[in-house]
């Protein structure tokens, strides 16, 4: 294995460095082999570019196109900005609520097995939950708007499957009117809320199991022997208000929204065995501490946590579903105004391509990079070559 430099403490050239050991002892999905290579390939010449030069004194440098994979440390910046300033977009002028729902870690195992169904049962337990109380609760009855975002991992990069939830504390009755909550610190009551919860999600497992939808659970008993103990348990439910200034949870959310399970800053060395990476153990205070795994089992940690192929890990609810968003947030608005509440005003930076930027040049520092020549990729050369044959 070569020699690793401080330059090199980044996800890509840990994938490089201990796959081909990592395959030895595990076998790749279809889905975690993309991943790799787009990680590996991310902002290199494999993937073209553009070569720019200074129009002052000359300089040259390569640009590299990036993979867009969303499970790429490198790719995710534009698209949180992206999801943000549409969230901003649709902000209403009232108490927001971030929650947050966590799976018992003994799903875990089914989770591996069958990913796509088993966080799809979980979002569609949550939403029924809170649509459930909607429409019974009585200081906030009506239809909800909820923004869910999944994540699969904790700091150490084990398993910790939770759904993050913002909801504005307003909902739209069937008679055209607002219902809005008071300034509180909580949505619904949580105790409540915990076990409707459980009881959807295990009762929708159930019934997966008996459609046949989790067929690799093998032996006849698991099923009513797990969720006969998750059952027994209290469940995790995490409520924070947010009263005052509601863009903060959009800007705080935003920065999950696209987040991976480790990002390049967090990994502060990694020599021909290991890698040691930043993590914060909140079981203990919250104590930042570092953490040493060996390569195969970072690789192995790290693509546990990549999603089904087309798996839509960001979904809206409600009168925040995408269908009729904006009709009701249209609504929403004029109806708040109506009883005293202003329309929140978001300034928004205008975001420009890549490649139409013009950058300063990081040489002579007066001049500014244009583009002289394209670099086209290795899939491109490869397909002329091809042609040419």
């Amino acid at each position: 294995m070569s020699n690793f430099k401080s330059t090199d403490c980044n996800i890509a050239t840990i994938i490089n460095a201990f796959l081909p050991d990592y395959r030895k002892s595990y076998k790749l999905t279809p889905e975690q082999a993309s991943v790799c290579q787009s990680i590996i390939q991310c902002q290199t010449e494999a993937l073209g570019g553009d070569l720019r030069q200074c129009m002052a004194c000359g300089y040259q440098q390569p640009f590299y196109h990036s993979c867009g994979n969303r499970h790429c440390p490198q790719c995710k910046q534009n698209a949180s900005q992206q999801w943000e300033d549409k969230q901003l977009d649709a902000l209403l002028p009232v108490t927001y609520y971030h929650l947050v729902f966590t799976m018992p870690h003994e799903l875990n195992a089914w989770c591996q097995l069958h990913s796509k169904t088993m966080y799809s049962l979980f979002f569609k337990a949550v939403w029924q939950t809170l649509s459930q109380f909607s429409i019974t609760h009585k200081s906030l009855c009506g239809q909800l708007g909820v923004t869910c975002v999944l994540h699969t991992w904790g700091q150490n990069l084990q398993q910790h499957i939770h759904l993050h939830c913002l909801i504005p504390g307003v909902a739209l009755k069937s008679n055209k009117k607002a219902a809005e909550t008071t300034k509180r610190d909580y949505l619904y009551p949580v105790n409540a809320l915990k076990k409707v919860f459980r009881g959807k999600l295990v009762s929708l497992i159930r019934e997966a199991y008996r459609q046949g939808e989790l067929s690799r659970i093998t032996r006849s008993n698991d099923v009513s022997t797990v969720l006969n103990k998750v059952m027994s348990k209290v469940w995790s439910i995490y409520i924070k208000p947010y009263i005052e200034n509601p863009k903060t949870v959009v800007k705080y959310l935003s920065r999950y929204t696209y987040r991976i399970a480790i990002s390049n800053y967090r990994i502060i060395k990694v020599d021909k065995e290991s890698v040691y990476f930043h993590w914060k153990d909140y079981a203990d205070n919250n104590k930042k501490k570092i953490m040493k795994l060996s390569g195969e089992e970072f690789i192995r940690r790290f693509l546990m946590h990549v999603l089904p192929s087309g798996f839509m890990r960001i979904r809206h609810f409600g009168f925040l579903a995408n269908c009729i968003r904006k009709v009701r947030i249209d609504c929403l608005q004029k109806l708040l105004s109506l009883a005293g509440l202003k329309h929140i005003i978001t300034t928004k930076e205008k975001q420009v391509e890549p490649e139409k930027t013009l950058c300063a040049c990081p040489s002579c520092h007066q001049g500014v990079m244009r583009i002289i020549h394209h670099i086209t990729s290795f899939r491109k050369r490869r397909q002329s070559i091809n042609c040419l044959k």
